[in-house]
């Protein structure tokens, strides 16, 4: 097949390996997946305050970050694994892709950020420009120093007959540019420079069977190694940034590799990959085409697109229809950070406006926000389930159990709703236990993690088959039982116990190891001793985790 010619890996124009390709996508649509790609693509940009001065705002750039490979491998290989806040060279996807008709068509697209560096520089007497890190003009506006980014995608088109078994690469690089801006009244002007990014893309095809091929996307900085000693902000000019992929195609479907059909377990398993994990786009739907079972169940999931992010997503990831807008941190909730966002002085929004101009975009937005989208940040209902009625209470106290509360999981008709007082009375989270395959389960108990194929959360699968031991039983405002529990080969398990940082599953995600019950103990459950803070165990070091706490613990 004509591979397309890679020009010193730098491009910014739709590659395809046929004119004959059709330019459309009626199957796949990648609108779908805008405001998700664009939350990863700006995710951790800038934070609040949003001001160039916050610490915050200093070490930048975590995400998907694709260096020149002599300069982050200048102190030994970089290490693969399927989170992309680690740097690395390059980032790949292999996912599954079902055949539904003749001439199939595979649709890639690379989006990442380049960066680009605002500088400020003041007009001498001699008409001169001398860099500055701040200018501030006659009418209080302030310039400021300061790394932005520019978006940057790449559309590959080819056919999927064309990929199996032959490697087709693509240039998806971009080049260096230099804008000037003058300021007002011959004040200075203000330099926006960006480095030559070089990076390449290659896409091949394995056939796994019939219908079933592995598609493999490699995105690779090409681009020469800045000298060895730079800082890693030097680095970044000639890096991408954020870097993750979007799959499509016409006459294809894509498979779960989180909830994949049972006959695929295996080779999606076998997928390999590296600084990026790949998901099913768009909204799910009950009536995507797939295998069913025998009972008329659809067997795995599947979608007409992909996303392959360097942040861990579920399938079919949603940006809240309630949001009115990005705000840079998605871990964050957007009615406290539009609230914190409000209370800012006019000093620190005059620099949160000078610093990037997306920072000045969410200063606007959260400023003129109508009441009515103010409110709906407070929260929304989903869905509901419809109320079970309690067992019916026994006839007398006497028949009444007398054991352990138990799983206490099930709502009374005399227990106070979870916003009254008293709602948790009776409830021990580190004492409660639940019964899992006739085994009383809660804290101190060994278990090994099974997440459910499908519903499970995104990070949840890449734990299935660990053991860990459980700390506590918790019970969530609709009356849900959800375990708290620390892997046993986890290094820093003591520690995330000792500060309360916890894996949740549910118990029919948990498989019992050993009964909770001591062989000396009857007549009831007894927990292992829970694990003491480090500083109260022999051997600590001088300066450990205790150091420092405001309830004055040794």
């Amino acid at each position: 097949m004509p591979q397309a010619e890679v020009d010193n890996d730098v491009a910014c124009a739709v590659a395809a390996a046929s004119t004959a390709v059709p330019p459309q996508c009626p199957g796949c649509d990648f609108d779908q997946l805008s405001a998700v790609a664009e939350a990863v693509l700006y995710e951790g940009y800038l934070l609040y305050p949003y001001r160039r001065s916050s610490s915050k705002n200093r070490v930048r750039w975590q995400f998907g970050v694709l260096f020149p490979r002599d300069w982050v491998e200048r102190e030994g290989p970089v290490t693969p694994g399927i989170s992309g806040s680690a740097d690395s060279w390059y980032q790949q996807t292999e996912c599954l892709l079902r055949v539904r008709q003749p001439e199939a068509v595979v649709r890639v697209r690379v989006r990442y950020l380049q960066v680009q560096h605002k500088q400020v520089e003041e007009a001498g007497r001699d008409g001169r420009h001398r860099p500055v890190e701040s200018l501030r003009m006659d009418d209080s506006t302030v310039h400021l120093t300061f790394d932005e980014a520019v978006p940057r995608e790449t559309d590959l088109v080819v056919r999927l007959e064309d990929l199996l078994g032959q490697e087709s690469a693509f240039p998806v690089g971009a080049p260096a540019g230099e804008e000037r801006e003058e300021l007002p009244g011959g004040a200075g002007r203000v330099v926006q420079r960006r480095a030559t990014v070089r990076a390449s893309t290659a896409v091949v095809a394995e056939r796994l069977g019939d219908d079933v091929c592995r598609l493999r996307i490699r995105t690779e900085n090409t681009g020469p190694a800045p000298d060895p000693r730079a800082v890693r902000d030097e680095a970044l000019h000639g890096a991408l940034i954020a870097t993750h992929t979007l799959v499509g195609g016409d006459g294809v479907e894509f498979i779960s590799l989180i909830d994949p059909p049972a006959d695929l377990l295996g080779p999606a398993r076998a997928c390999h990959n590296a600084f990026t994990f790949p998901v099913l786009g768009g909204p799910p739907s009950e009536d995507a085409p797939g295998e069913h079972t025998s009972t008329g169940a659809r067997d795995g999931a599947c979608g007409p697109t992909l996303i392959s992010s360097p942040i861990i997503l579920p399938d079919n990831p949603q940006v809240a229809p309630e949001s009115p807008g990005d705000l840079h941190d998605a871990a964050e909730i957007d009615e406290i950070l539009t609230l914190r966002t409000l209370l800012l002085t006019d000093q620190e929004k005059r620099e949160a406006r000078a610093t990037d101009p997306r920072a000045a975009q969410i200063l606007d937005r959260v400023e003129t926000m109508p009441p009515e989208v103010f409110a709906r940040l407070h929260g929304t209902i989903r869905s509901l389930t419809p109320a079970t009625p309690p067992d019916p209470a026994p006839l007398s106290s006497a028949t009444a159990p007398t054991t352990s509360p138990g799983p206490a999981s099930a709502p009374t008709a005399d227990r106070p709703a979870w916003w009254q007082e008293g709602a948790d009375d009776g409830l021990s989270p580190t004492t409660d236990t639940v019964p899992i395959d006739g085994v009383p389960v809660g804290g101190g108990s060994r278990v090994r993690l099974r997440p459910r194929g499908r519903g499970a959360d995104a990070q949840d699968m890449f734990l299935a088959g660990r053991n860990a031991r459980v700390t506590a039983v918790f019970h969530d405002v609709g009356d849900s039982v959800h375990l708290a529990v620390t892997l046993d080969d986890d290094p820093a398990a003591e520690l995330n116990g000792w500060y309360g940082r916890f894996h949740y599953f549910r118990p029919d995600e948990l498989e019992p190891l050993e009964p909770l019950v001591a062989p000396n103990a009857v007549g009831r459950a007894e927990p292992l001793e829970p694990s003491r803070p480090p500083q109260e165990r022999r051997g600590r070091p001088a300066d450990g985790p205790g150091t420092g706490r405001s309830d004055e613990r040794a």
